[in-house]
């Protein structure tokens, strides 16, 4: 007589982590957390950025943005993770501040990945900035002036530049441009476009900023220290063309500055 199956419990769950980032680190980051057997829900802000994500079974996706502490809370308190890692962007100051705010009011454990600076770069001269008040402190009289630190900031930077012209490249986003127009720039100053592919010292990497430089006879670049795809661009393009490099350093953080992806990995651990 054949005896009846064992009972052997329901399956649990892998413990989850909740994942805030973009196209650049977060990546990386998820397939790693992953690998090591956690579950992820990763939060970004537009549908096309969760392409770069390849599919998986344990991870879940959650497109749009948190517009206030009530929706951290709200994530927090509907799926409980054990960790929060925010991936997001240097200059995302709001989102980490926020996420800084709700998390240790709650108690939940939050870390933070630090993205590496670059290193070096070809410019003919480099001024850093802390911020963008310091931009009234430079004299770029006779400067034709790019702005490429995207759109929330353009009327902070024209306010304090004195260069003779500006001009902006900015995402291809409806919001990128009405911001854009909303600072004084007219259409003949923007290129609505996508960076081009990260440099890797082949092929026609930064062909397309090279060729809106020259068109715009563009002579300074002003660009964030944001360690990613966009400062190494611009590095290399005012290398390239010997184009002054104006670099808006990071801002400093509501929290701790956060850990490099090897070290967050191991601290973080696994399941």
């Amino acid at each position: 007589m054949q005896g009846q199956p064992l009972h052997q419990g329901v399956p649990t769950e892998p413990p989850l982590i909740w994942l805030l980032g973009g196209t650049a680190d977060g990546p990386p980051l998820a397939a790693a957390l992953l690998q090591r057997g956690w579950r992820v829900r990763l939060s970004v802000v537009s549908a096309a950025a969760t392409r770069v994500y390849a599919p998986h079974p344990q991870l879940q996706l959650r497109v749009g943005d948190l517009a206030d502490d009530t929706a951290v809370e709200r994530e927090l308190e509907q799926h409980r993770p054990r960790w929060v890692v925010d991936a997001t962007h240097p200059f995302a100051e709001r989102i980490s501040a926020r996420l800084e705010r709700v998390c240790r009011r709650r108690g939940q454990p939050l870390e933070r990945l630090q993205r590496p600076g670059l290193e070096g770069n070809g410019a003919a001269a480099t001024v850093e900035l802390p911020d963008l008040a310091a931009l009234a402190s430079l004299n770029l009289r006779g400067e034709r002036l790019l702005l490429a630190i995207g759109s929330r900031q353009l009327a902070q930077a024209l306010a304090a530049s004195t260069a003779d012209a500006h001009f902006a490249r900015i995402l291809d986003r409806p919001a990128s441009l009405q911001l854009a127009l909303a600072a004084g720039l007219r259409d003949e100053q923007l290129a609505c476009l996508r960076p081009s592919a990260p440099p890797s010292g082949a092929g026609e990497t930064g062909a397309l900023e090279m060729a809106l430089c020259r068109r715009w006879r563009i002579s300074a670049v002003l660009c964030r220290a944001g360690g990613g795809r966009s400062e190494a661009l611009w590095r290399l393009v005012c290398g390239q063309l010997g184009l002054r490099l104006l670099l808006l350093q990071r801002p400093h953080g509501p929290g701790p500055v956060g850990l490099p992806l090897q070290p967050l990995l191991e601290k973080l651990g696994h399941p």
